[in-house]
């Protein structure tokens, strides 16, 4: 292209050609290639950063294309990470997309995140997101949260060391059952879009060399009635496990749920970290009525859920068995969509 195609961009001000340098000679991770991941991957892709990995696990399905921006319907069934490498390399060829088809967990965050400068999220659930901030903050390396469920979104930027880390907010995640999820609640398009603005804003302050500019407040708001706030997080905890004890327990892999293929009945068990908190089974039956069939007896959760056409048996501790797919890390992502974590 013989036209600078940042020159838009160079003319802010705050930015300028050192900044928009900075961006092309920076990298960044985006965990997670679903709603919010493709929005801020396609942002930061046409900003010009000089390299982006995208990781998810992950196949297009039909219901991905009402907010998925990077997916076409000639998409269905492709690797979201694939699919999403291809068409940023059609927007921006100038720029070296890598993407990685995997499920990211304790066993291979550090490697294949190893060199990037810059973490985004766009997770669905909240134990990969405590996985992310144990890394960004074990390495020393900034991470952009956001997360979008139904009308209302909620994003900060963490930089190790300044900071509070996601634990000092929130030190641990909700029990499974107790938070909405996009396959529960729903989610407009529109809300994913303000979610990954704020982050992938703020991402290109830190980038560019305005780290003293980034807005460090936790945003949340709901789109349909127009409210929002904003928080505060003060200083660091010093009690915190993660940022103040160094303690990186999912990093570690003691706080990851497990999966485990049980031979002969055809199903997955679904064992996640445990809160403390039983799961409110008769309340997380109403919730999954309008995709399938359940009927909880206070003791155990059983059902069919309609799309994928699975059977699921949740216990009270969070347990499930996910019978009849086909590896444990479809069975991790039912749980994640239906379950929450």
């Amino acid at each position: 292209m013989n036209e600078d195609r940042y020159h838009r961009q160079r003319m802010v001000p705050q930015l300028g050609d050192a900044g928009q340098q900075r961006l092309a000679d920076s990298s960044v991770a985006v965990i997670g290639c679903g709603a919010l991941g493709t929005v801020a991957a396609d942002l930061l892709a046409r900003a010009g950063i000089g390299r982006l990995l995208l990781i998810d696990r992950d196949v297009v399905e039909a219901t991905n294309l009402q907010r998925q921006v990077l997916f076409a319907e000639s998409d269905l069934a492709r690797p979201k990470a694939a699919a999403a490498a291809q068409r940023l390399a059609s927007v921006n060829s100038s720029i070296d997309i890598v993407p990685e088809i995997a499920d990211f967990d304790a066993s291979n965050a550090e490697r294949l995140t190893e060199g990037y400068d810059l973490l985004i999220d766009g997770l669905d659930n909240f134990e990969t997101r405590y996985l992310v901030n144990d890394l960004a903050v074990s390495s020393g390396r900034p991470w952009c949260y956001g997360g979008a469920v139904g009308t209302t979104g909620m994003s900060t930027a963490i930089i190790p060391g300044r900071t509070p880390c996601l634990r000092c907010t929130f030190p641990d995640p909700p029990a499974p059952g107790l938070s909405p999820t996009c396959d529960t609640a729903g989610i407009l398009g529109p809300v994913i879009h303000m979610v990954a603005a704020h982050q992938c804003m703020q991402a290109i302050k830190i980038l560019s060399g305005h780290i003293d500019d980034v807005d460090v407040r936790l945003h949340s708001f709901d789109a349909w009635s127009g409210t929002r706030h904003a928080m505060d997080p003060g200083a660091p905890r010093a009690s915190c496990p993660c940022c103040g004890e160094r303690n990186f327990e999912w990093l570690r892999g003691d706080r990851i749920a497990s999966s485990t293929v049980l031979c002969g009945r055809d199903a997955v068990q679904i064992k996640p970290d445990s809160s403390g908190t039983d799961v409110d089974l008769p309340t997380l039956a109403d919730r999954l009525a309008d995709h399938g069939r359940f009927r909880s007896t206070g003791e155990v959760l059983r059902g069919h859920l309609d799309d994928p056409a699975v059977d699921v048996t949740v216990f009270p501790d969070g347990r499930a068995l996910i019978h009849g797919c086909a590896t444990p890390e479809q069975a991790r992502t039912i749980y994640a969509r239906y379950i929450g974590s």
